[in-house]
């Protein structure tokens, strides 16, 4: 079923309307009657005869017509009894405004999986419980108790905090902004944020989606979804519970390492969700999204008044990683040829402190036409001779004449600069009180506009034996095993195309010194153990062996020191491998959240939780995203080979990222993966998986 009963019902029933002002329960009736709702109206009251002069009805069914939404008001206990009439009487849209459910604990929890049995039962759709409710500017309906219903404009809201609604609404009136759509949607019950947005996608008022968010129900089909609505309208989120407090504890490098926020993170830049750190940030982002056309690219101009603004937005301009736009010659001679002798013609275009409307006009006109321009931002201080409200007039015609690219315009000041400023805002040119402000959202703005410009994901699908992986995981979930141990972790990642040490398991010093000559020395030993997950820690990694008195001599020793330090941990005996010299040690990993599986990249062996230099993606991924990765670590200069030194096989590293994806993509049985050390060589040389460890969930 559409949400379009929740925007746009023909007929809206209250269920605990009431007569006391200041309860929920007249304050939604209130607020709709004074909202300009068109549809009719039914007050449920067993009480009152009357309410806002508008005739109430004992229940529901007493009611006798078709109602397209029930917004419930009334206590926890009721509701359930409430949700059976309206499947009786055949409604499908209900908002339940009431608190009292999985919010307050277990027997709350009961109460509001009553309501979903019900509403799955009978095909009703539900937003709430314990929500602000619902607000849609096309059809006049404020069916909330959250204030005035806003002034119309693009940008549609959704919240799970009804308190963060009702402060943002009240920001907004302040700020002149307005809205298509609001929705507060509280535990969820049954509407989610993947739902609105959906709606929002077809909404032809909506240009904006914007919102916050305290979690996701679903993060696979989320990712998948919310994708494709972001290439043909903005989402715009706040996420909040993001710092190292909320992850979860994790036994691997990669869980440890990808905080409870890193998920959310690769999450919105796979979708192309634009992340908001407030909602004053917010608001700025959504001014541009709403109203200015996307740039070809992140070449900025600046035209100012006055010389330490526009020096002001040059350093905001280079710290965001924005490009300062260098004009073309013709543009400058036809800047020199009309600006006073002392303007500055370069970027900076400087039109001087006595610069009336028309010369900001002329400037910004000319640097328009610049094809190495992509935006422009205009700064603008209120000097004696500053004619504010008329170059506000100025900049709305010029948009209207070359509306190819974004302006942004940056008033700096209080009452003298009040009146343009509302000029702007209802001209559709985004007004900001700092050049820094100003660049932030020129940075997210041109961001976006980057990623809409990619071509779509392709992942690629690499030869791998998907019936060898799943028999040694089906190994061990049969026996209730959730750690899979080195070797077999191994011969899982050998079904996927990896390469590994050749390795031979041993019980005795005898068979350790047999299995090192078969293999050639200089050899590595390793406690097998399914008790110990980070073998160094123990002792239980020793490297080099030269030849076979040393392996006896390890071998004794691991078998001594370990049970004194580890008295639980069963022994089956040690890994005896060949000794893999590479150039570099990286680690490649993944971990398994409830909204997807992350891989990690970094510098490998004890280095990746030193310098914690790695960096997360969403899988599957692509070429691309496996190279980015890379990339984006402050070691990549190292893999590239610095001060003489070769670099490494990049491309393998690629190519080990992309057979890890697919792994972990075809594998949902696997929580937590690392390969550390994953040894990589010069190009042209094999690189080595040299140590796994794999943590199943059942």
């Amino acid at each position: 079923m559409s949400l379009d009963k929740f925007f746009n019902p023909s007929s809206v029933a209250i269920l605990g309307a009431s007569r006391e002002k200041g309860k929920v329960g007249y304050e939604i009736l209130a607020n709709i009657v004074r909202g300009g709702y068109k549809g009719v109206i039914y007050p449920v009251n067993a009480k009152a005869e009357k309410i806002e002069g508008i005739p109430c009805y004992p229940s529901l069914k007493a009611i006798g017509q078709p109602i397209d939404l029930v917004i419930i008001v009334i206590p926890a206990r009721f509701v359930v009894a409430a949700m059976q009439e309206c499947a009786e009487i055949g409604v499908r849209a209900v908002i339940i405004i009431s608190a009292g459910f999985k919010e307050t604990g277990p027997a709350g929890k009961e109460l509001e999986d009553q309501i979903v049995a019900i509403a799955h039962q009978h095909g009703i759709r539900v937003i709430g419980p314990n929500c602000l409710g619902v607000m849609s500017t096309s059809s006049r309906l404020n069916a909330s108790f959250g204030g005035d219903l806003p002034a119309d404009g693009g940008i549609a809201y959704i919240s799970q905090s009804g308190a963060l609604m009702a402060a943002l609404l009240d920001l907004a009136a302040a700020q002149k902004i307005g809205f298509s759509k609001l929705v507060s949607f509280g535990n969820k019950c049954d509407v989610n944020e993947l739902d609105v947005i959906q709606a929002l996608e077809h909404d032809p008022q909506t240009t904006v989606i914007a919102g916050y968010l305290e979690n996701i129900i679903n993060g696979s089909a989320f990712a998948r979804i919310a994708e494709g609505i972001s290439r043909r309208k903005p989402i715009l989120f706040m996420k909040s519970g993001g710092t190292a407090a909320g992850a979860r504890a994790a036994s691997s490098h990669t869980g440890s390492l990808a905080g409870g926020d890193t998920v959310y993170q690769c999450l919105f830049e796979r979708t192309g969700i634009v992340r908001c750190p407030s909602i004053q940030h917010q608001f700025d982002y959504a001014q541009a999204f709403a109203t200015q056309p996307l740039p070809p690219g992140h070449r900025v101009v600046v035209v100012t008044n006055a010389g330490g603004p526009g020096i002001m937005a040059a350093d905001a301009i280079e710290r965001e990683g924005l490009v300062f736009a260098k004009l073309a010659e013709p543009t400058m001679k036809a800047l020199a040829s009309a600006l006073p002798p002392a303007a500055n013609v370069t970027n900076p275009v400087d039109v001087l402190g006595d610069a009336l409307a028309d010369r900001y006009e002329f400037a910004l006109n000319t640097v328009l036409d610049d094809p190495g321009v992509d935006i422009v931002l205009i700064l603008l201080t209120p000097q004696a001779m500053t004619q504010c409200a008329a170059t506000a007039e100025a900049i709305i015609r010029i948009q209207k004449l070359k509306p190819q690219k974004p302006l942004f315009a940056c008033f700096m000041g209080a009452a003298k600069i009040a009146a343009s400023i509302q000029v702007l805002r209802q001209g559709g040119i985004p007004q900001y009180g700092s050049p820094e402000s100003a660049v932030k959202a020129i940075k997210a703005f041109a961001d976006y506009a980057a990623w809409r410009r990619q071509p779509l994901r392709v992942i690629p699908t690499l030869p791998a034996n998907r019936e060898a992986a799943r028999a040694i995981l089906k190994s061990h979930l049969d026996r209730g095993f959730t750690e899979i141990g080195e070797t077999e972790a191994k011969k899982l990642l050998e079904a996927y195309g990896f390469l590994t040490p050749k390795s031979a398991f041993a019980k005795t010093a005898e068979e350790a010194v047999a299995a090192a000559q078969s293999i050639g020395f200089p050899v590595v030993m390793k406690i097998v153990s399914p008790d110990i997950s980070h073998k160094s820690d123990v002792g239980g990694v020793k490297v080099g062996l030269p030849n076979a008195a040393a392996v006896r001599t390890a071998f004794q020793t691991m078998l001594t020191d370990i049970p004194k330090l580890r008295p639980q941990a069963r022994l089956e005996g040690v890994s005896i491998q060949e000794m893999c010299s590479r150039t570099q040690e990286v680690i490649l990993g993944c971990n398994r959240d409830r909204l997807g599986a992350l891989l990690m990249f970094g510098l490998g062996g004890i280095m990746v939780e030193v310098l914690r230099d790695v960096t997360f993606s969403l899988a599957p991924i692509t070429e691309t995203e496996a190279r980015r990765m890379i990339e984006k670590t402050r070691s990549y200069r190292v893999l590239q080979g610095v001060r003489g030194k070769p670099g490494v096989d990049i491309e393998a590293i690629v190519r080990a990222l992309l057979q890890l994806s697919q792994l972990i993509t075809d594998l949902p049985e696997i929580r937590e993966l690392d390969i550390n050390p994953f040894a990589v060589g010069l190009p042209g040389q094999t690189s080595i998986a040299v140590d796994a460890r794999i943590s199943l969930q059942i």
